[in-house]
């Protein structure tokens, strides 16, 4: 019997489809049968690449949690100082929730689901360390508050989330003033 060789663009195929339909539907409404159709697959060939539903949307969300980070450290020197290396990030993140809308409502949903299990919520989370080691060496330095990663991540990174969706449903428009002013309130909220 001759062994399937795998295709690396049917494997981007079906998770850009996983992705379309998550976004679209919302993970429950996204079954193999419509991520195959979607990818242009027959149903079989998703256990080529994936085990189940929950190992693709975990590599969908490892992989999106990946792009982000590449673009949320992109020019980081950990020897910048503090405020300008979370202006830095935050400017890049912001930049990264607007120009990958897909993306990162995805990562907004995986926020919110318990369809990520906690295996991949860790690895996710390494993708930050960067910024959670950024934030440590602030608070070591006097310069941020000694709060918890997860309260400094809520006032600072998620209101982005808020603001980039009210963007897309025409409520508010990210102007440049708009977004230094919100990178202000962001560092405001963390400063010392």
């Amino acid at each position: 019997m001759a062994k399937r060789v795998k295709s690396n663009e049917k494997r981007i195929a079906l998770l850009n489809a996983t992705l379309s339909l998550v976004i679209n539907k919302g993970f429950h409404d996204a079954p193999m049968s419509k991520i195959a159709k979607l990818a242009g697959v027959s149903p079989a060939t998703i256990y080529i690449y994936f085990e189940n539903k929950q190992d693709l949307i975990n590599q969908l969300y490892l992989e999106t949690k990946a792009l982000f980070s590449e673009y949320a450290f992109k020019n980081y020197d950990v020897n910048q100082p503090i405020k300008e290396s979370f202006e830095l990030i935050w400017f890049n993140i912001a930049n990264f929730k607007l120009n990958n809308v897909l993306e990162a409502n995805f990562l907004s949903q995986c926020d919110n689901t318990p369809m990520i299990d906690e295996e991949s919520r860790q690895k996710g989370l390494k993708h930050l360390q960067p910024l959670l080691d950024l934030w440590e060496r602030g608070q070591q330095k006097g310069v941020i508050k000694l709060i918890s990663p997860y309260l400094l991540y809520a006032y600072t990174i998620y209101p982005l989330a808020f603001l980039t969706t009210m963007q897309q449903n025409d409520s508010f428009k990210l102007t440049e003033k708009n977004l230094n002013e919100a990178f202000l309130a962001a560092w405001d909220s963390i400063k010392v």
